[in-house]
């Protein structure tokens, strides 16, 4: 049994590292795609974790296959695209770390995700289902996607969603809205930014826009803070978990860094049943710890944090 399926988008991050003597930019081909790194962030601590989704024949694709089995993710569900090859993400960073995206994937393996590549037995053995909105930017990935989750949710696992906006990826804001909203009726567990929260719900109060969101049906939303940690409405329980403060390398994966930590805790309890306010407290301190160590180094695979490194 899988503690967590993770569905969608892996690629490459072309993220940048500096210049050279000329001034030139230079970058470093790093593992990527929100929903490849939370399955790592959560095999790295502890959970047993597996992947659907699609790269290319080539290095890229093979560098993204032998990565997420050496961190212990099992890629039976992970397809080569015979024809169209590994999506590429050039990431630029400014002297905050805050980044940028160009996506080089029209088309591109990932994109070409199809229903009739989704492991039904992965499916039907896994306790959590994870997925973003990247994969929904474009189909026939969207049909897979959502296929996924709906017949996850019917066998019996928990949803979770990343609704992971990137606007060059749609044609609008507001078409962009619409299709990250789209899902929610699916969800049981909820990650937004606190950048993502207006934007689908129209207000930046915490505990505005997350009851916004919780009339939808979704039972546990996570807003991430930044430095200033995580909100969380849990039913009509709401409050908010401190950040652990670090030096920023780049703050790629901190996100999916932050979910994958969650999601291994909550996973060891079977999911939301038993769980209060204490416990989802703690277990996001845990992943606010997590996010912060991957914040303080640079890329985001190479920067997630093993349980040892945790101390727990």
């Amino acid at each position: 049994m899988t503690d967590i399926l993770a569905v969608g988008e892996i690629l490459i991050d072309l993220t940048q590292n500096g210049v050279n003597s000329q001034g030139i930019p230079s970058f470093d081909a790093n593992p990527g795609g929100a929903p490849a790194n939370l399955a790592v962030a959560a095999a790295r601590l502890g959970a047993k974790t597996a992947f659907i989704g699609k790269v290319g024949r080539d290095s890229f694709g093979d560098l993204l296959r032998d990565t997420l089995a050496e961190n212990g993710v099992d890629v039976s569900g992970l397809v080569t695209d015979a024809v169209q090859h590994t999506t590429l993400a050039v990431v630029t960073v400014d002297r905050t770390g805050e980044r940028s995206f160009s996506f080089y994937r029209d088309p591109s393996a990932d994109v070409n995700l199809d229903v009739s590549d989704i492991d039904e037995d992965l499916l039907k053995n896994t306790r959590f289902l994870h997925f973003g909105s990247v994969s929904l930017t474009a189909e026939p990935s969207k049909s897979a996607t959502l296929h996924a989750a709906r017949r996850a949710r019917e066998l019996g696992a928990v949803i979770s969603y990343d609704p992971n906006y990137r606007a060059s990826l749609w044609h609008s804001e507001a078409a962009a809205v619409k299709g990250m909203l789209e899902p929610m009726d699916l969800v049981d567990v909820l990650k937004v930014s606190d950048e993502e929260l207006p934007l689908l719900t129209g207000t930046e109060d915490l505990e505005e826009g997350s009851a916004a969101l919780a009339k939808r049906g979704i039972k546990l939303i996570l807003v991430t803070l930044g430095p200033k940690g995580a909100f969380y409405r849990f039913g009509e329980k709401t409050g908010t978990v401190p950040g652990v403060p670090c030096v920023v390398g780049d703050t790629n994966g901190a996100g999916d860094t932050f979910f994958g930590a969650f999601l291994s805790r909550l996973s060891r309890r079977g999911g939301l049943e038993g769980v209060d306010a204490g416990d989802l407290e703690d277990m996001i301190a845990f992943a606010n710890l997590a996010a912060s160590i991957t914040t303080s180094r640079h890329g985001a695979i190479p920067a997630m944090p093993t349980l040892s490194e945790m101390g727990k």
